[in-house]
């Protein structure tokens, strides 16, 4: 799962014995040699996709880590691009690795749940992060999000389909948060990243309840189940003016 370059098993014992912030801190010189950095054809797949509905003058990348969606952005934002992460150790990585404009890219140390931006943004994405979000803080995630948008702006993420209940992935999916969850039972400060905290029906109506109209794109790259459901979907949420009534999102798969 590491390669050479990654994280020993030492190493990723004490990320996990820690912060949330502080294990990213420790973890991120040799983050982007983990499975948990998103892989580049996801990112490839969004960048195109987001070339289908763009351009867009200014984006922000949320939970931005070493900058991997700072790179999607550039490719389809005009104006400016800003990451935004609260690990000072990913952000030190991100202005290492991520090459300065055009467009003008900034960083910003700050917690997601709290934005210190004002509606400066044509598009937000994410990507990876909401594991790190317990079901109950989703709802303030989403609200911070939509303030931060102009109006017509859209919060975009990737979305992989679950796994099949009972198959070797949802076990060890299953097993991992376990794990994490009798970890932050028995030792403090918790480390919040689980697999399974929020599900996708959830995410997409507290999306609508935050006050974005949703779409779902299907990524042709990743092809289709057996039932015929896309095997990953790119969540596109808008945010409706002030005075429009939510509406539920309609489907493109």
């Amino acid at each position: 799962m590491f390669s050479p370059q990654g994280p020993s098993l030492r190493e990723l014992l004490v990320q996990a014995l820690s912060s949330v912030e502080r294990g990213y801190d420790l973890l991120a010189p040799k983050f982007d040699h983990t499975p948990f950095r998103t892989p580049e054809s996801v990112l490839d797949a969004v960048a195109s996709a987001l070339r289908g509905i763009g351009p867009f003058e200014d984006g922000l990348d949320v939970c931005c880590g070493t900058g991997a969606g700072v790179g999607v952005l550039r490719q389809v934002c005009e104006g400016s691009v800003t990451g935004v992460d609260f690990s000072a150790g990913m952000l030190a990585v991100a202005r290492e690795r991520v090459p300065s404009g055009p467009p003008r890219v900034s960083w910003v140390r700050a917690d997601a749940r709290a934005l210190p931006f004002r509606p400066a943004f044509d598009l937000a994405v994410s990507f990876g992060a909401f594991g790190h979000f317990l079901p109950r803080e989703v709802p303030g995630l989403f609200a911070q999000v939509h303030s931060v948008l102009r109006p017509g702006g859209c919060f975009v993420f990737p979305v992989v389909a679950p796994p099949r209940a009972g198959s070797l992935t949802y076990c060890m999916l299953l097993g991992f948060d376990l794990v994490m969850r009798v970890r932050n039972a028995v030792w403090r400060p918790p480390f919040v990243m689980y697999y399974r905290a929020v599900r996708f029906e959830d995410l997409l109506r507290e999306l609508e309840g935050a006050g974005f109209e949703v779409d779902l794109h299907a990524l042709p790259e990743f092809g289709r189940r057996r039932d015929g459901s896309p095997r990953v979907r790119m969540v596109v949420a808008r945010r409706l003016p002030v005075d429009h009534p939510t509406a539920a999102g309609s489907v493109n798969s």
